[in-house]
């Protein structure tokens, strides 16, 4: 597949999506959040494919957040149709079926930072400095950052960053909650390139379940997500993959799991 600014690969089970603008500071306009799309199309209806990386390109940014000439010339209707093409996008990286890791690099801001959050796991480099900063040009996160900061970070906290548009570092933002982990610079790529590996030979079938029953549990009452947790229990129960594993680990070898 082709792309404008997208360079999308797959190799080895993991999809690697980066964002190429670098010269923009891989700011998102409509094109890229198409492009990405697409992608996450072709990801989904791709057995192959296991775990997925999004990053951007060049050491500067990872995303620094929505076109903001982009934006500048649209008319109310505009923006909000711009805001509900982001939001499609955030819903389908946290509604994939398949694990997705974002590797941040340099400035994760705005729309950049809602990207992120929408991905599974984050890994940040150490330079990296990150923050909803929309209110520093009379706007606010149009892309679900009102709603998925405050899931990740409690209401309080995310209220402090959302109005004041600060930007904090990598160590600050693992202290939040907001990444996973802190990587030097040079390490990123390996480092997210690792964990994907390592997701990459885990059941996929317990990992789909997994991430849906996380998902739909946040949403609901104690009672009804541990409803949802006994039939997805009942689900991975009978695939082949829990057989392999379980063989696997009778046997004293490594599983090899089919995703069945």
């Amino acid at each position: 597949m082709g792309f404008k600014y997208l360079i999308y690969e797959k190799a080895e089970g993991i999809a690697i999506i980066t964002i190429n603008r670098p010269e923009a500071r891989n700011a998102v306009n409509k094109e890229i959040m198409v492009e990405a799309l697409e992608a996450l199309e072709d990801i989904k209806s791709d057995e192959g494919v296991r775990v997925v990386i999004l990053t951007g390109a060049g050491e500067k940014a990872f995303s620094s957040g929505a076109d903001i000439k982009a934006i500048r010339e649209m008319s109310p209707p505009q923006a909000k149709e711009f805001s509900k093409i982001g939001q499609k996008l955030c819903s389908s990286l946290q509604n994939l079926e398949k694990p997705v890791i974002a590797a941040i690099n340099g400035y994760a801001l705005g729309g950049g930072l809602e990207l992120a959050m929408a991905c599974d796991l984050r890994i940040a480099s150490e330079d990296a400095r990150i923050g909803q900063t929309e209110t520093n040009i009379g706007l606010i996160p149009g892309w679900g950052g009102t709603q998925m900061l405050p899931r990740l970070i409690g209401v309080t906290k995310a209220k402090e960053l959302i109005f004041t548009g600060k930007i904090i570092d990598a160590k600050t933002a693992e202290q939040l909650g907001l990444v996973n982990m802190v990587v030097q610079s040079s390490k990123l790529k390996e480092s997210a390139r690792q964990l994907a590996v390592e997701l990459a030979s885990r059941a996929p079938v317990a990992i789909k379940v997994a991430k849906a029953l996380i998902n739909k549990g946040a949403e609901a009452s104690l009672d009804a997500a541990l409803a949802l947790e006994t039939e997805g229990f009942g689900v991975v129960a009978s695939s082949e993959d829990l057989k392999e594993g379980i063989s696997a680990y009778t046997e004293k070898r490594k599983p090899t799991f089919e995703g069945r």
